[in-house]
């Protein structure tokens, strides 16, 4: 069994002061595919990059005409353990070399019930990870379709990840093979490559033909000396959050006191990581 321990560190990613001229060395890691050609990113286009009031980023998914899927701690600023003013951020539909499939602003976000922004994070935070923001204007485009999700995979599954990072914050990257290596308090345990930026991004299973979107990255950790990522499992925390939002009434997270920060660079929102060993 894997079992986790409790360092914490960060996956959001302050903004790069030069967006151009990434490396070619850059282009690709792994088994990373990058999507920088329409090509490439057909399909995909609903997963895009969440520009956190200038200061930062994360990686959110489609899965309503006017809903994006992302990390709780997205929305938290980093020094100060304060929530960070939602219509502040905006969702980049398909970013990809300094253009968008879409542009929108989110109007209001609401967060898993029991995440609390905190010093302290265990499991229980990396479970409770989950946001779901609503955006001032529907995307009605046909080229960016809204993800389907699924409930959440078993052990030995295949998946995906399409996500943005430190070195491809310019267009996205896809791993589509990595899989669930075990779960551990409601946290799944897997093999695909993350980094900082990563943060809220989709995790996708390929059981049904198409892409579902089953999890949300909110860490990255590593287990005897191999890197792994750690995500949320959806399960009836998004119909929470779906109902929440149609009832009107966004609940207020608790923050205490002052926070760790992240990374380092410019100031951001909030994230976090975590090392996992035997």
């Amino acid at each position: 069994m894997l079992r986790l321990a409790a360092v914490i560190a960060c996956l959001c990613l302050p903004l790069p002061a030069v967006a151009q001229g990434l490396s070619d060395s850059l282009s690709t890691h792994g088994a990373l595919t990058r999507l920088d050609t329409g090509d490439q990113s057909r399909g995909w286009e609903a997963v895009g990059r969440l520009d956190i009031d200038g200061k930062g980023f994360c990686t959110g998914a489609l899965i309503a005409e006017d809903l994006v899927l992302t990390a709780a701690h997205c929305l938290f600023d980093k020094h100060r353990g304060t929530r960070i003013d939602a219509t502040k951020v905006q969702f980049l539909a398909g970013f990809r070399n300094g253009r968008a499939s879409a542009y929108r602003q989110v109007k209001r976000a609401v967060i898993h019930p029991a995440y609390h922004f905190e010093p302290t994070v265990s499991t229980d935070k990396v479970r409770q990870d989950v946001a779901l923001l609503q955006l001032d204007m529907p995307i009605r485009n046909t080229t960016v379709v809204p993800f389907d999700t699924d409930g959440r995979p078993a052990r030995g599954d295949r998946i995906g990840v399409v996500s943005y990072a430190h070195d491809r914050a310019e267009a996205p990257s896809l791993q589509e093979i990595c899989g669930v290596m075990g779960q551990q308090d409601g946290v799944l345990i897997m093999s695909c490559d993350v980094d900082f930026g990563s943060s809220g991004a989709p995790v996708f299973s390929f059981g049904s033909g198409a892409p579902r979107i089953v999890s949300v990255v909110s860490a990255k950790a590593e287990v005897s000396g191999t890197r792994v990522a750690l995500g949320t499992q959806l399960g009836e925390t998004l119909e929470e959050l779906r109902a929440e939002l149609d009832d009107g009434v966004v609940k207020q997270p608790v923050t205490v006191g002052t926070r760790i920060g992240i990374g380092g660079g410019r100031q951001g929102s909030g994230a976090k990581f975590v090392r996992a060993g035997e």
